[in-house]
This record gives C-alpha cells, structure tokens and sequence, in this order.
C-alpha cells in the first residue's frame, strides 16, 4: 500500500503545472467533452505507465540493489531538480482534430509522457517498491488526482494555484525520496 500511495502523491503533485497538465486544459477546452478527454487520459497513463513500471523492476532485477540504490538517489535527486523547471504550453504535440477527443488525448497524452518526468518517477518508483501493479495503479492516480480537475476547472484552478508553489512541493518530495533512497530508508538495506 505504501507503494500505492507514495507514487500517487508524488505524481499528482509533480504533475501540476506539467506539460501533460498544461495540454490536459488545452483539450480540454478544443473539445469540451469531459469524460472522453478523462478516458483519455486514463488509457495513455495505464499503457505509458505500466511500460515504464516494466521497465522499472527489470533494470532493478538486472542491476541489483546496490547499483539500484544509487542510480535511484540520482534520478530522484534529478527529478527534484526538474521539478523547479516550467514546463510551458507549446511542448509535446497537438492533438489532431480528425480524430475526436477521446483518441487524440489518448495518442497525445502517451507520446507526451514519453521521457517526461512522471514516466521516469515511475520507472524509479517500480524500481524502489517493486511492485509493477501498485506503483502503475498509484502512479496513474496521481496522473488522474492532477489532470481531472484540469480539464473539468482548468480556467479556474489556472488564476488560483500558484504553480511555483506546487513543483517546489514535488521538488521536495523528490528531494527527500531521494536522501532517503541513498540512506538506504525503506529498501531493506539496515
């Protein structure tokens, strides 16, 4: 459980003010179809997610946890970095209008995500926990947690919320994870 709601929160929280966030509102308001922009969303997060996860615990199976103890400390440490960085509105592609709402979030939200830094949290994630399921169910949530009210509140969570504030927060969450990953907390090394 503890996996679950580790990447759950680390991900909602590093998600606000994303560029998959970012293009969650500008679907959102080209196609004013909530629920199928929510399918979406949900369907490129499972498949990204559960791929990147995969990916996760296999390097950490090949590489053994001493290896894994470090690499993980430094893609946490780097993703806390990244998470001060702004993402801005024209990264990753545009959703192509042919196709509806529902297939253009799906194809745009999984080409988005490739090498973003929640895919890489969740490789890392899957890694640390070993758990592909929970760290895929958690880490699909947080995607959900952050981009459900993008799309139905865009507007006003946009003049509300001080996206600053919120990748300081998941820069610190991450900046802990990872003092902790190199202390060795939680991964059976003490």
């Amino acid at each position: 459980m503890e996996a679950f709601l580790v990447s759950a929160g680390l991900v909602a929280i590093a998600e606000i003010g994303d560029k998959t966030n970012i293009l969650a509102m500008i679907l959102a308001t080209r196609y004013r179809q909530p629920v199928p922009v929510i399918l979406g969303i949900l369907v490129a997060t499972l498949a990204n997610h559960a791929l990147a996860a995969s990916v996760g615990a296999m390097v950490a199976a090949w590489l053994g946890a001493q290896a894994m103890r470090w690499i993980l400390t430094v893609l946490f440490l780097g993703m806390a970095a990244w998470c001060l960085i702004p993402d801005k509105e024209d990264d990753g592609p545009k959703a192509a209008g042919k196709l509806g709402a529902f297939l253009a979030t799906t194809v745009a939200f999984f080409l988005v995500e490739m090498g973003d830094k929640t895919q890489l949290a969740t490789m890392a994630l899957a890694a640390r926990f070993d758990s592909i399921v929970l760290i895929t169910a958690g880490t699909t949530t947080g995607m959900l947690l952050a981009n459900v009210p993008a799309v139905l509140f865009g507007d006003v969570i946009a003049r509300h919320v001080s996206l600053k504030l919120m990748r300081t927060i998941a820069a610190v969450s991450f900046g802990i994870l990872g003092v902790l990953t190199a202390a060795g907390v939680g991964m059976g090394l003490f």
